[in-house]
């Protein structure tokens, strides 16, 4: 049992995004520079600007999918964009149904693109769509901390 001043051990995790595509700017702007370089003169400082915009330009878009789209798991709470869910209010994770109009535990309308829904029942009878891209693997295991065998 982990006391207050230990963080909680994560059991499932899925960070949104990874830093991967901060680098596909300043790789294009590199191949336009030797483009250039095989064609005539070349302006370094000019293709070091443009490599630097689109690595900006992705690394704001890679920060806003991992607060926006992460997904971890804890044995006390089910952290969700910058939404989280005590376990303790979780009932059952298999064969709920899901009513129109439920919830999107995050905050948005719908799932993250590219991810799954998961219905959840909560104690109070209310039905919440979780998700996640291994909805499967996270299914088991808030299954686990639900219905411990």
């Amino acid at each position: 049992m982990t006391g207050p001043d230990e963080p909680a051990p994560v059991l499932f995790a899925e960070p949104g995004a990874t830093w991967w595509p901060v680098l596909w700017g300043p790789a294009f702007a590199l191949l336009g520079w030797g483009v250039e370089a095989l064609t005539g003169p070349t302006g370094p400082m000019l293709w070091l600007l443009v490599g630097l915009a689109l690595a900006l330009a992705a690394l704001v878009w890679v920060q806003g999918r991992r607060r926006i789209c992460s997904v971890r798991l804890t044995p006390f709470a089910l952290h969700q964009g910058r939404e989280s869910l005590s376990v303790a209010r979780v009932v059952e994770v298999t064969d709920v149904g899901l009513p129109a109009g439920a919830r999107v535990l995050g905050g948005g309308w719908t799932p993250p693109r590219g991810t799954t829904g998961l219905p959840v029942r909560l104690e109070d009878g209310t039905v919440v769509l979780a998700w996640a891209r291994d909805v499967t693997r996270l299914q088991e295991v808030l299954r686990g901390l639900v219905a411990p065998d």
